[in-house]
């Protein structure tokens, strides 16, 4: 199973790659998907579809979730994102709720009817899960094999080698990056996860998406058309 990444990232985690914690994950990982009692999400192609979306370079905001979705034909490598055409999961339909009180109503577009969020990587907002792979029905289940440190890399590369990006940390799990960034040349916002049991905890009324295009503006930067 080869590692399928676009270029920049191949060349700011290429060292990455060669660990032997990695090799021992994508051992794992590729054995998972090879075995025929397993059904192992996104599709292979896809799991490194946030970095192919979103270049290196073209990082303005980092948004952390936690494994991919775990039911047939949800996950597709993009945290909170589902393909055109699935129903829109709770926790993005809070996103979509907490963006369309803040930023949507001023311009009267309302709610997206998709959950496809290709459109924000490719204006470089990276949606990074904290695990990249997971075994259908098993929320978790690929947890502690080694993704965890390889996602931890991809923050500190962003925090150590880019300036001014915006990084969104939702709930306990995302909030753990935190201590890799360096937040005095970068936006952390922190609040609770969007899920249907604590959005209501701070999520709804955060203001992020208001607030990350502000910090975006005041540096010169595209804001993020959510």
């Amino acid at each position: 199973m080869n590692v399928q990444v676009e270029q920049s990232w191949k060349k700011v985690l290429g060292d990455e790659f060669k660990k032997e914690y990695f090799k021992t994950l994508w051992g794992t990982v590729g054995s998972a998907y090879r075995s025929p009692e397993m059904n192992i999400f996104p599709p292979q192609d896809l799991i490194f579809n946030a970095l192919n979306h979103c270049s290196f370079e073209d990082v303005k905001v980092v948004i952390i979730g936690q494994d991919p979705y775990h039911k047939e034909g949800q996950a597709h490598g993009l945290a909170f994102s589902v393909p055109d055409g699935v129903k829109i999961p709770p926790s993005l339909q809070n996103i979509y709720k907490e963006i369309n009180t803040t930023i949507n109503f001023e311009i009267n577009c309302g709610i997206p009817k998709s959950g496809n969020l290709e459109r924000w990587a490719n204006q470089g907002v990276l949606l990074l899960n904290t695990t990249l792979t997971v075994e259908e029905n098993k929320p978790g289940s690929h947890q502690k094999l080694g993704w965890e440190t390889f996602t931890d890399a991809v923050v500190q590369k962003i925090s150590n080698e880019k300036e001014h990006v915006v990084f969104l940390l939702w709930g306990k799990q995302a909030q753990e990056k935190g201590k890799h960034i360096k937040c005095g040349q970068h936006l952390v916002l922190t609040t609770s996860h969007p899920s249907l049991l604590s959005a209501h905890r701070g999520f709804l009324g955060c203001e992020h998406f208001k607030k990350t295009n502000q910090y975006l503006q005041k540096h010169k930067l595209k804001e993020i058309v959510w």
